[in-house]
């Protein structure tokens, strides 16, 4: 297959319509609640409580209650700590270098009890969206909003072999990666340079243009290509990222282009974070069509602003952080590529030595 028919090709589902409905209703749930009590400016810190869902995907009911747990705890730390941002009214350089810190030590956490999704991108996806709100809620409030939706989720996991979310069967069995502490060093390390540069640089690029905004966007674009465990792989995260993102942007305006309730938003959200979770396991970009409206229209539910800029912003700052992504995937996996080079180096120096021997 080349590489334009991986943009168009779908991987064989394996029943992804089950853990997407799970996750689905663990955002519902939340979201209707906090709809009928008229107290949807507070569905972000809900709605990022709810992505505890989304990890452990098809795995044992113990090994789901037990990383969803941990994932949930970060997830709601991570709220909390955003929400300490926003009441303090910090600017943009110190939310990004709190999410920086966050990005590291939730990627190294995730890499050392072999969370999946891997990386931090949730995690500094909540600590600067949340960090970045004006006004936001309380400290105290946001925090157990996040924990409280974290919960229901990790109460539906406990249960989602009853409707038949189980371990995949595999022709090889699945083997969990271990990290010796300079591997955790490491990937800690990418996990701060990427989101560190990207969100320089969508800061920058804010100040110099002042129609964008979100410059923690970049940052979450910068750190989704690192997350694959393989270089192809992480070189078609970043360019499916910047697609797929842009084909959401449409989605989004599209959306967006209708007079709304907020009620609407909410089915929406839910309605594309099913589609995302349905498709996000078989081909990244199309999941991506889904995944971008659920982060668009989140914002816009409790916190409504003109969409136009809003999109830009989406775009613009994608591209940037997916770039950034990009150059750290290039350079920032050292000890993979040093046994190539040696092969390389070795080959043409056998070339070399071959024709300087007499014949």
């Amino acid at each position: 297959m080349n590489h334009l028919q991986e943009f168009f090709s779908l991987r064989p589902a394996q029943r992804d319509h089950i853990p997407a409905f799970r996750i689905a209703v663990g955002v519902a749930l939340p979201l209707l609640l906090l709809m009928a009590i008229g107290r949807l400016d507070l569905a972000i810190y809900a709605a990022f409580g709810a992505f505890t869902g989304i990890y452990a995907r098809n795995e044992s009911p113990r090994s789901r209650f037990l990383r969803q747990s941990l994932a949930g705890g970060i997830l709601t730390l991570s709220v909390a700590i955003g929400a300490v941002l926003s009441a303090l009214a910090a600017g943009p350089w110190a939310v990004m270098l709190v999410a920086t810190v966050v990005s590291a030590f939730g990627a190294v956490a995730a890499a050392r009890y072999n969370l999946k999704p891997a990386g931090s991108i949730f995690f500094i996806f909540a600590t600067a969206a949340v960090g970045s709100i004006e006004g936001g809620a309380p400290v105290w409030l946001a925090t157990l909003v996040a924990f409280l939706s974290a919960g229901v989720s990790v109460v539906l996991g406990m249960g989602a072999h009853l409707i038949g979310e189980r371990p995949l069967p595999r022709a090889v069995p699945m083997v969990t990666e271990r990290f010796s502490r300079r591997d955790l060093v490491e990937h800690g390390l990418r996990f701060t340079v990427a989101p560190l540069v990207a969100g320089t640089l969508g800061i920058l690029s804010m100040e110099l243009v002042p129609q964008l905004s979100h410059p923690y966007w970049a940052m979450v674009a910068a750190v989704a290509p690192i997350a694959p465990p393989h270089r192809k792989a992480r070189f078609f995260r970043a360019v499916h990222r910047i697609v797929g993102t842009s084909g959401g942007v449409l989605v989004s305006a599209f959306l967006l282009s209708f007079p709304t309730e907020p009620w609407q938003l909410v089915v929406w959200v839910i309605l594309s974070q099913f589609l995302g979770e349905l498709y996000v396991g078989r081909n990244y970009s199309l999941a991506l069509l889904f995944i971008t409206p659920v982060a668009l229209l989140m914002t816009q539910i409790g916190h409504p602003t003109d969409p136009g800029p809003l999109l830009l912003a989406r775009t613009v700052e994608t591209a940037i952080g997916a770039l950034v992504g990009l150059a750290v995937v290039a350079w920032g996996f050292p000890h993979e590529y040093r046994p190539r080079l040696f092969r390389r180096a070795g080959a043409m120096g056998r070339r070399l030595v071959d024709r300087r021997r007499p014949r």
